[in-house]
């Protein structure tokens, strides 16, 4: 997430204010898109003289470029201002068992390269370093740039690498990737930086930048989609927790479900049992609804949801009913030791259920527990994983790359 470029120097020197200035503006391009000088000295409070001096510096870093002219108003048309795409590249992967999707991004967020890479079937440490760098070079490939052209690299994944030991844990259906080696043998063989996050914060991530969460300092993501999992944002901040498993929720012990003995190693627990995305085929059977789709369990699972969501009686609406009843039993859990302001709905089995499924999840939620967030549908829809690792590597990017105080 986008803070304030690190600075060298006395803070209140020259050099420090010119380079917080700098950031200023770049931050208001990118939010505005182009300006002119005049607009620039107006946002930021500097004077034309200042302004013009930024906007040169800028020009001469290569961070900026004149894009065009104003037009439509009194007087001889100004020059407009944006910041230069080319300026830096980052990259984002999101990597399940059965695929990874790779996108390359400029430095203004647009995403300029897309790569998808099947991985069936099991796999080694060696093969999960290749099938990475396959991926990054498919979408560099198809962005037109060559690998040593991306700053930085971000990869989500199920479960989270343990920050104590750097091995994957909370996710023993992700094949290759529990390799001791494998964060040594992928920083070998990648020039750049490379993080790596749980695909379920990344979510958040891309809903706090650009959709449902924004401007929300705490929220709780609940995703369901492969697995059943949320994430914690607390002050602003992704909550990872000691071991990084903070929000793998799917192992939490609920009502309404046996309990789930040596979890680890069953990869699921009460809250997956009842109310994660393979229940809901499950549900469909016992309530006799026919026909059922065809495919992965993710997939039937959310047309299913859907298909409930268009329904107001019958068999599909009690799937709906049932299927909110058991996302609040776990839900309550989380706002009882949390009370977050928000509540954010994500992955298929979540969003296609639309407002329907939300509306009875916020009631039954209203009756289970004793604070009362408010529930709402993610906005970002598309690869919202992929999409929440493009902007965590953004914001470290634009750190690196606007930060001017060395210049």
């Amino acid at each position: 997430m986008a803070g304030t470029a690190g600075t060298s120097g006395t803070p209140g020197t020259p050099r420090v204010l010119r380079a917080m200035n700098d950031r200023a503006a770049l931050d208001l391009l990118l939010e505005h898109g182009p300006l002119s000088r005049t607009r620039i000295g107006k946002l930021t409070g500097l004077s034309k003289p200042t302004a013009s001096q930024l906007l040169a510096r800028l020009e001469a870093a290569g961070l900026v470029v004149v894009t065009g002219t104003s037009e439509g108003r009194p007087g001889p048309n100004a020059q407009l201002y944006a910041v230069n795409p080319s300026a830096a590249y980052a990259a984002g992967l999101d990597v399940t068992p059965e695929r990874i999707l790779a996108a390359v991004a400029d430095v203004t967020g647009r995403t300029v390269g897309e790569y998808e890479l099947p991985t069936p079937g099991r796999r080694a440490a060696h093969t999960v370093v290749r099938q990475v760098t396959d991926a990054l070079d498919g979408a560099v490939k198809a962005a037109g740039l060559v690998r040593a052209d991306v700053q930085r690299l971000v990869i989500g994944t199920p479960g989270a690498f343990d920050p104590n030991t750097g091995r994957l844990r909370y996710a023993s259906h992700l094949p290759g990737w529990h390799s001791p080696a494998l964060l040594d043998e992928l920083a070998a063989a990648l020039p750049m930086p490379v993080e790596y996050e749980n695909d379920v914060n990344l979510a958040a991530v891309a809903e706090q930048q650009l959709g449902a969460a924004r401007g929300h300092d705490d929220f709780v993501l609940l995703w369901n989609e492969g697995g059943l999992g949320a994430a914690l944002v607390l002050g602003g901040r992704l909550h990872r927790g000691w071991t990084g498993g903070a929000g793998e929720v799917g192992f939490l012990p609920v009502p309404g479900a046996p309990l789930v003995r040596h979890v680890t190693k069953a990869n699921s627990g009460g809250y997956q049992e009842l109310a994660g995305s393979q229940a809901i085929p499950k549900l469909a059977r016992e309530l006799g609804i026919k026909p059922i789709p065809s495919g992965p369990y993710t997939e039937v699972a959310a047309a299913l949801v859907e298909q409930a969501a268009d329904v107001d009686a019958g068999p599909h609406r009690e799937l709906l009913k049932t299927y909110a009843t058991g996302l609040a039993t776990g839900l309550a859990s989380l706002v009882s030791v949390l009370d977050p302001e928000l509540v954010v709905l994500s992955g298929a089995s979540l969003s296609r259920g639309g407002e329907p499924l939300r509306a009875l999840v916020q009631a039954e939620l209203e009756e289970l527990a004793a604070s009362r967030p408010r529930l709402v549908v993610g906005d970002v829809h598309e690869q919202p994983v992929l999409r929440g690792a493009l902007e965590s590597a953004l914001a470290a990017t634009r750190d690196e790359v606007f930060d001017t105080s060395a210049h």
